[in-house]
């Protein structure tokens, strides 16, 4: 069998019926600084609201480019624009954990379990994975029902889970995750 990274790359653009999977580019940083700069859309996550679009590229040089294999942008195919991204962190042979954000103008459109659906069928068809798990505040249901919808289920809730930084207070915090997971059984069963 080839190695997981061989087809990671050979799967660096994914389509969806609305969306383009692919990797992300510095070019993409005016799209990522609307999104990473908005309150609203990064409340929930661990790094600072972007300040300048050099931020964004900041961002996209020493995170989502050496992750490339791992992440991908997420590109509305009907204007091109880049709307978000999502990634497998911890990824080995076996597992991997979801993670995803998206520009708050494309929330309430299905955008994230399309996205997730798609990366869930490289995980299981592709990469042969037996589970993928993701975490997500308490205080951000909007994300527990993305995992609902591609087929995970809640296995718990952690309190004081981890501290990282809060974008509401400006300050590091614990905070309360619930977690959810899905296998490679459970992904067969449901696409039959």
């Amino acid at each position: 069998m080839t190695s997981l990274n061989l087809r990671l790359a050979q799967n660096a653009t994914l389509a969806t019926p609305r969306l383009l999977l692919r990797k992300v580019h510095l070019s993409d940083a005016k799209d990522l600084f609307e999104y990473a700069s908005d309150q609203m859309t990064v409340r929930y996550v661990s790094f600072p609201r972007h300040q300048t679009v050099v931020d964004s590229q900041e961002a996209i040089a020493n995170h989502f480019m050496p992750n490339t294999l791992q992440t991908w942008g997420i590109i509305w195919q009907e204007t091109g624009k880049f709307i978000g991204t999502i990634s497998l962190m911890g990824l080995d042979e076996h597992q991997a954990e979801l993670g995803y954000i998206l520009n708050r103008t494309f929330w309430g459109q299905g955008v994230m379990p399309e996205a997730a659906s798609a990366l869930l069928k490289l995980c299981f068809e592709v990469l042969g994975l037996t589970q993928v798990h993701a975490l997500h505040h308490v205080e951000n249901p909007a994300s527990g029902r993305v995992m609902q919808k591609i087929g995970m289920q809640r296995i718990g809730t952690f309190p004081d889970y981890k501290r990282e930084f809060s974008n509401l207070t400006g300050k590091v915090e614990s905070i309360t995750a619930e977690q959810w997971i899905i296998t490679k059984d459970m992904y067969f069963k449901q696409h039959k």
